[in-house]
């Protein structure tokens, strides 16, 4: 059986703790290759690597680091269709889906092209008699990324593409459900130039996390997934004194009002909750239409427009979505469902029953629709994660606004309004990280950032553009004098400008 193995210094490198992780093939249900899960020496290794690729790594003049990413990104391009299909036939998602995966990526390798102009510092002249201050951005060290199993190329890019502009090597350890595109990134990072030991993709589970989080040598980490593993990288990490970004989960809401394109809405909302079956913390799975006539025209509506979607296999281009990643997220889904039922929301639409012909042993299941769900359930205070749309009905602006705004999570929400006024009041006043309006899915372009409030966020950092820069880099502040040749006396109180 096909084994993955780990990237290290430049080169494939065999496991050697004796346990693996098995990677499926979630249109058939069937295991197609073996992970190899590091032990603490592989990420040693790793790190010591890493640690002798800072030496000059950090030395290089930014416009010379800036090339390599554009070569990557000119790589990238050209092996596009091998990493798409790459990452379909791990994680599940359709081609053009996967190719989006990537894009997005791409888009934050992008703005690393540019890393020249957002590393430059400030500068007074005559701050002083005779003094000059001035800053600049130098990059940390080693830094680590633990990336989740549903954007195996755009995280990482997000990550792993401004630390090593900036200066610093990087050490990515991916889900080890899906994790030969990391492996393909990092030895297309060393084709586009970068010394070996730029980049490590190190393989695991808690075994390698921890020893992520525990090593001294790594100054800072990035994490994407759940709410309670983030909240735990970032306290343990912090308490070993690195810097820590953890992004956690989601329950973004999309609010409809009496005003809005229902139709168009309908069918961004669709998009959004039932794209890449609904493996996104940005996914938008409560929708909230505000009155009961906009409930009961938007239900009418979906409904209509779920008869209309396709589930297939991932190579299937005429398909909407394609399986989830593994069997075991297929049941906690279905008990999700089962768990909305016995709580007492109308299930309208149930995808549990969902079989493709000749792929029956497939991840595969349908999308499903509940209404009348209340902010007590479980389903609702959860992330289901999955193909499940919820509607949860209010009366008013001020409930609309309230819902999201009271959730544990605080990552994405979106309005649907012709109104204005009512969407700037809504981007103002609601507690929540990232604001689409008439946007469904309000990921901020590459040189705006990601990050959301509440539990789906620790740290006081986002993720990408110039919130990446500063994360990754620290200030060096410079006060120069340059005297004349004549003796001064000593000073022995603290400098002032009075």
């Amino acid at each position: 059986m096909r084994e993955i193995t780990h990237f290290i210094d430049g080169a494939a490198v065999t496991g050697t703790s004796g346990r693996f992780g098995d990677i499926f093939n979630p249109n058939t249900g069937e295991v197609q290759a073996r992970v190899a899960l590091a032990t603490t020496g592989e990420l040693d290794a790793a790190v010591a690597s890493a640690l002798r690729a800072h030496q000059t790594w950090a030395l290089v003049n930014p416009q010379r680091r800036a090339r390599v990413m554009f070569d990557f990104k000119r790589l990238v391009e050209a092996n596009m269709n091998e990493l798409a299909e790459m990452l379909s036939s791990e994680h599940g998602k359709v081609i053009a889906d996967s190719k989006g995966d990537i894009q997005r990526g791409l888009e934050v390798i992008e703005f690393a092209c540019g890393i020249p102009h957002a590393l430059k510092g400030e500068y007074t002249e005559g701050a002083g008699p005779g003094i000059d201050v001035y800053s600049m951005r130098q990059p940390l060290g080693v830094c680590a990324g633990i990336t989740p199993f549903n954007f195996p190329a755009m995280i990482p890019m997000w990550m792993f593409g401004i630390a090593i502009a900036v200066g610093n090597t990087f050490i990515l350890k991916p889900s080890e459900k899906d994790p030969s595109v990391p492996v393909r990134l990092g030895e297309l990072m060393m084709e586009a130039g970068a010394p070996k030991g730029v980049l490590n993709v190190v393989h695991g589970d808690k075994v390698s996390v921890d020893a992520i989080l525990d090593h001294p040598d790594i100054k800072a980490v990035s994490f994407v997934g759940s709410s309670d593993i983030a909240h735990y990288v970032y306290s343990r990490g912090t308490a070993a004194g690195k810097r820590v970004q953890a992004m956690g989960g989601a329950k973004n809401h999309g609010i409809v009002m009496p005003d809005a394109d229902i139709d168009q809405a309908v069918k961004d909302i669709s998009g959004a909750a039932f794209g890449s079956a609904g493996e996104r913390c940005m996914a938008l799975p409560v929708v909230v239409p505000v009155g009961a006539r906009t409930a009961e025209i938007f239900r009418e509506k979906m409904l209509a427009e779920i008869e209309t979607l396709k589930v297939g296999v991932s190579t299937d281009a005429s398909a909407q979505y394609g399986p989830v990643v593994t069997a075991a997220h297929r049941q906690k889904i279905s008990d999700y469902i089962q768990m909305g039922q016995d709580e007492g929301a109308e299930l309208v639409v149930d995808g549990r029953g969902f079989a493709l012909q000749g792929y029956e042993k497939g991840f595969f299941i349908g999308p499903t629709l509940f209404d009348h769900v209340k902010t007590e359930m479980r389903t609702y205070q959860e992330e289901i994660f999955g193909p499940v749309l919820q509607i949860a009905r209010v009366e008013s602006f001020e409930e609309a606004v309230a819902l999201p705004s009271a959730h544990q999570y605080g990552n994405g929400v979106a309005i649907f309004t012709r109104n204005g006024r009512a969407a700037r009041e809504f981007a103002s006043q609601v507690q929540v990280g990232m604001v689409g309006i008439n946007v469904p899915i309000p990921v901020p372009v590459a040189y705006h950032s990601f990050g959301g409030w509440k539990r789906s966020a620790f740290g006081d950092t986002n993720q990408h553009g110039m919130e990446g820069v500063r994360f990754y880099t620290k200030v060096k502040t410079i006060t120069a004098r340059w005297p004349d040749g004549a003796t001064e006396d000593s000073a022995f109180v603290i400098p002032t400008m009075k």
